[in-house]
C-alpha cells in the first residue's frame, strides 16, 4: 500500500526509509515507480514545512499530466504558487521533460517514409501535444517519399495567408532538391477542422508548387489527442477539401 503523507510539516526523512523516493526507485526499479516518485527524484527537495513528495503531487494534480506540464514555462513553474520550486529547480524539471521528448524522437526510424496522413501524425504528434501556438511545417520528401531531414518550421503564431509565403515554404525544398512536400500545422484549440485561411493557403501553395516543380501532396491539420491518446487530424487530400 502506498504511503500517504497526512501532515504538511513532515519532511522526507519522516517517511519510512523504504518508501522514500530514491530508496523506492532503487527497490522497485525506475520503470516501476509512480510519476510522483520520479518527479520527487528530479526535484530533489521541497521547502520548509513541505516535503518534495507533496510538491511533486501538487504539480501532477494541477497539470493533470506530464504532457500538460511540459507546456508550461520556467517562470510559471517557479512562481510563488509552488513553494519550494525556485528558478533553477524549474529549469531542471523542464530540461527533464524536454529530454523525454527528444528521446522519443530518437526512437523513430532513421529513414521515415511518408505515404499517409498517419505517417505525418506519427512524426509531429508528440510535438503538437505541448504546443499552445500554431506552427506551420513543411515535410520535404524525395522521389520515393522518404523524409529528407527534420520538418521545417515556416511560421509560429496565428496562421493567416499573409504570413505563409511560398518563398518561405519552398526555400529549403528547392535548396535540398526535394521532389514533393507535405504541409502540416496544428490547431491549439484541439479542433483540426480547416479554416477558410487554411484552405486558401493550401490552394496557394499547390499552385506555387506547380510553378517550381515541387508537388504538394497534402496538408495535414493536427488537433489535440482524444481520450485514448490518439491524435485527431484532418487530411485535406483525403477529405477532398483541396485538389492536389
Amino acid at each position: 500500500m502506498d504511503y500517504v503523507i497526512s501532515q504538511k510539516n513532515w519532511q522526507v526523512r519522516d517517511i519510512p526509509v523504504r518508501l522514500r523516493p530514491r530508496e523506492e526507485m532503487d527497490r522497485l526499479g525506475v520503470e516501476n515507480v509512480s510519476e510522483d516518485v520520479l518527479l520527487s527524484v528530479v526535484l530533489r527537495s521541497g521547502a520548509h514545512g513541505r516535503n518534495v513528495v507533496e510538491l511533486a503531487r501538487q504539480l501532477l494534480m494541477d497539470y493533470g499530466s506530464l504532457t500538460a506540464m511540459a507546456k508550461s514555462s520556467v517562470d510559471e513553474l517557479s512562481s510563488s504558487r509552488y513553494k519550494g520550486m525556485g528558478h533553477v529547480k524549474a529549469q531542471v524539471l523542464m530540461a527533464a521533460l524536454e529530454l523525454g521528448r527528444r528521446m522519443n524522437e530518437e526512437g523513430m526510424p532513421q529513414k521515415r517514409v511518408i505515404k499517409t496522413p498517419e505517417d505525418v501524425v506519427g512524426i509531429l504528434g508528440d510535438r503538437v501535444r505541448t504546443l499552445d501556438t500554431e506552427i506551420f511545417w513543411v515535410l520535404r520528401l524525395d522521389s520515393k517519399n522518404n523524409l529528407k531531414g527534420e520538418p521545417v518550421d515556416v511560421t509560429k503564431g496565428l496562421l493567416d495567408a499573409s504570413l505563409v509565403h511560398p518563398r518561405e515554404v519552398f526555400r529549403e525544398a528547392i535548396r535540398s532538391a526535394t521532389a514533393g512536400v507535405v504541409l502540416a500545422h496544428n490547431h491549439p484549440s484541439g479542433d483540426p477542422a480547416p479554416s477558410m485561411d487554411d484552405i486558401r493557403i493550401t490552394k496557394q501553395m499547390v499552385e506555387a508548387g506547380q510553378i517550381v516543380d515541387i508537388k504538394v501532396l497534402d496538408h495535414v491539420i493536427l488537433g489535440s489527442p482524444d481520450e485514448n491518446g490518439n491524435s485527431k487530424y484532418v487530411s485535406m487530400r483525403e477529405d477532398g477539401i483541396v485538389k492536389f
